[in-house]
């Protein structure tokens, strides 16, 4: 199976090619492409022990600017997985058009893409809990409409409602993942927890909005890879949507304690600071139709997998060290101009 996966060196693109080329029962089988623009998220380190696989190929291209020039190399690709996205939610607020052009257009490119292909091929489009909006009570399902309420949640939004119209329109194979928060190893150290982490052990102040009774579901990443694993090889009806998420909701406070527990630092290190525009209070997904339809389940409940994922991060201090500055380590990031 020729797997394309774009923006394949972030944080979740790069653990999804490692755990397909190293974890899953069936690496044998597949061959990976990955196509990135190593923008401010991603990294060439990230699979720098991959490179010499004869089944793995890395292209470095924008694809929100121009995919015309790489269809060569992928005209016969089974499946897309499409991470490629910015990300970051304080950086969407200071710089709000970047999201909008990249998240959107290159969507865009890869549907325009399929549609052209002479070959029918399935696309997986990782999008997020944050469409759906602040969960007051209960958890959204798929059917829920969405609500968005930043720059990067809108934009993540546009793209659904793109792939929607062109599967109607053009009987494309899509399918729309949307998942809550994933942490685990080579996440980029704006993110609350690698942040929390690196800031901890240098016994710096942790920064944290409001109260910091807002609460997540964190999923680790490993377990959302294997979801998506599973979505390649289900038999998915076209434009079908799944929730992922672990079902573990906390409070961003418990999150930073759990962290400082685990480093044995001391909670006086948190620095409660001006809350961000338009922060939802909760988000909350109900993931019971792939655990209901397909039989997933995640393995890593929260205390192991942040325990791994602080000890990834202790071991891995060169990866980290050179990817930090003051602007990632502001307390307040979405006032910044990127």
């Amino acid at each position: 199976m020729k797997v394309l996966v774009t923006g394949g060196l972030g944080f979740m693109g790069s653990n999804f090619i490692r755990y397909l080329l190293e974890e899953s029962k069936m690496k044998e089988t597949y061959n990976i492409i990955n196509i990135d623009k190593i923008g401010y998220g991603a990294s060439k380190e990230n699979l720098k022990d991959l490179e010499n696989k004869e089944n793995y190929l890395f292209i470095k291209k924008d694809i929100s600017a121009n995919f015309k020039d790489i269809e060569k190399s992928i005209m016969d690709v089974d499946i897309i997985i499409n991470f490629a996205a910015e990300t970051h939610v304080d950086r969407s607020i200071s710089s709000p058009v970047s999201f909008i052009k990249n998240n959107i257009n290159s969507v865009l490119n890869i549907l325009e893409f399929m549609r052209h292909s002479k070959k029918e091929i399935k696309l997986i489009h990782i999008s997020t809990d944050e469409v759906y909006g602040e969960a007051i009570d209960g958890s959204f399902t798929e059917n829920d409409r969405l609500k968005p309420s930043s720059p990067y949640a809108s934009s993540k939004a546009a793209g659904e409602m793109l792939i929607m119209g062109y599967t109607r329109t053009y009987g494309l194979n899509t399918v729309i993942v949307r998942s809550s928060n994933n942490y685990g190893p080579f996440q980029f150290p704006e993110k609350l927890i690698p942040k929390t982490i690196i800031l901890a052990i240098n016994n710096r102040e942790i920064p944290v909005y409001g109260t910091g009774k807002n609460v997540r579901d964190y999923i680790y990443v490993k377990d959302f890879c294997k979801a998506i694993e599973l979505l390649i090889h289900s038999n998915t009806k076209k434009g079908e949507i799944f929730n992922v998420s672990s079902g573990e909701e906390l409070q961003v406070i418990e999150i930073v304690k759990k962290i400082l527990d685990l480093l044995k630092k001391p909670y006086d290190l948190i620095k409660f600071v001006e809350d961000r525009p338009g922060h939802d209070l909760r988000y909350s997904i109900d993931s019971s139709k792939i655990r209901k339809k397909f039989g997933w389940s995640p393995r890593y409940n929260f205390n192991k997998g942040i325990k791994d994922t602080v000890n990834w991060y202790i071991k891995n201090e060169k990866w980290w060290k050179n990817k930090i500055n003051e602007k990632i380590l502001s307390s307040t990031p979405w006032k910044l101009k990127w």
